[in-house]
């Protein structure tokens, strides 16, 4: 089950853990999002959160047809580390 929610009103991807939520903003354009910033709160870095918010981002992504552009440095190296997301790349 993905728990990722899409913030539309705040421009964010957004996954609620342990009281808090770790977030991914992005700009849309037509059926492409472009990944600007991703950040896990203090308290949850190195805990995979952020990995697990990527994870749910690309799920969303495919089953809205989307293509991603990973415009910020962890977005992209977690697009590289996972090849099976290669097909969302813009």
């Amino acid at each position: 089950m993905n728990s990722v929610t899409d913030n539309t009103e705040r421009s964010q991807y957004e996954l609620p853990v342990d009281g808090q939520i770790v977030f991914a903003r992005y700009r849309r354009k037509d059926n492409v999002v472009a990944i600007l910033h991703v950040e896990a709160p203090m308290a949850l870095r190195g805990s995979g959160a952020a990995g697990r918010l990527m994870q749910g981002i690309v799920e969303l992504a495919r089953s809205r047809n989307e293509k991603l552009a990973p415009l910020c440095s962890y977005a992209a190296a977690w697009m590289r580390r996972h090849p099976e997301s290669n097909d969302l790349l813009a």
